[in-house]
């Protein structure tokens, strides 16, 4: 800065020398990544997200566990609200898909086993493939795009909202008021929403075997009856409670991972989804490899 007693013709000569001695040095800037180093970064919190998500089973289980010793902490009235959103308002669209998808399995076994003269073994590819793998993986996936985005949007907007934070200042545990009872609701209503898809899907078979390869309903039913085993729906049965817990808890983790504002929301959501979906197909094939490896 010049000084006050300083003259124009001094101050001029100054800022002639220094606008003579170069240009400025250039501001600083971010330095770009390459592709490895932008793979190493999304690895690193992908990793990092995954230690959180355990972390946050833990605390789950570790909520569960509490309300276990004081039973009267469960809020019924709100369990049996998750169950009707989870569960019986799902029904239309769980039918009607595992309906359709008994039509299409159906459909394509008949197009081959008519060559071969065995169109009765129709009633075996439809009832093992509903069974043990489709209805519970297509319920699962309607699920976690209906259920699961929800549980993210309501914890996720509670969270911009600063209701989550009301709530610990209260002395109010959220994983037990908010996680437990849409655990425990889906642990209920996906074994059950399955077991309806299979209905569901087996009479779809049932139509198409009935139109395409002249097996009538009696015929149908009385194979699947002497054919069929019991531990092809308890298999699925059990792969509808993981799918469950995956559901509830990817969804709740998401929605209290939330940060921001509204937009916030959204992403938090369509992760929810995408991961519920994608974790629930690597379980259904973990499953695979295991009951194959075990002989069932």
């Amino acid at each position: 800065m010049p000084t006050p007693t300083e003259d124009w013709p001094a101050r001029s000569a100054r800022w002639q020398a220094t606008l003579q001695a170069g240009p400025r040095k250039p501001l600083l800037q971010a330095a770009k990544h390459g592709p490895l180093a932008s793979t190493g970064r999304r690895a690193v919190a992908t990793g990092q997200q995954a230690l959180a998500f355990l972390a946050f089973t833990g605390e789950v289980a570790a909520a569960g566990i509490g309300l276990l010793r004081r039973p009267r902490a469960w809020r019924w009235r709100v369990l049996l609200r998750e169950i009707e959103l989870g569960g019986f308002d799902a029904l239309p669209i769980a039918g009607v898909t595992a309906f359709l998808l008994g039509v299409v399995v159906a459909y394509q076994g008949a197009a081959q086993l008519r060559h071969y003269g065995a169109n009765i073994f129709v009633v075996e590819l439809v009832g093992y493939a509903m069974l043990r793998e489709f209805a519970p993986l297509i319920t699962a996936i309607i699920i976690a795009g209906r259920s699961g985005s929800a549980h993210a949007a309501q914890i996720g907007t509670m969270v911009v909202g600063e209701e989550i934070d009301a709530m610990r200042t209260l002395g109010i545990d959220p994983l037990q008021r908010l996680v437990w009872p849409k655990l425990v609701a889906l642990l209920v209503a996906l074994p059950l929403l399955t077991v309806f898809a299979d209905l569901a899907g087996v009479f779809g078979g049932m139509v198409m075997a009935r139109s395409q390869l002249d097996i009538g309903f009696a015929e149908f039913t009385d194979r699947f009856g002497r054919v069929m085993q019991g531990s092809a729906l308890l298999i699925g049965v059990g792969k509808a409670l993981v799918f469950a817990v995956i559901i509830v808890l990817v969804g709740c983790f998401q929605g209290l991972r939330t940060a921001g504002g509204a937009d916030s929301v959204g992403r938090q959501t369509t992760a929810a989804v995408v991961q519920a979906i994608f974790l629930v197909i690597v379980a259904d094939a973990l499953f695979s490899v295991a009951f194959n490896v075990l002989g069932l």
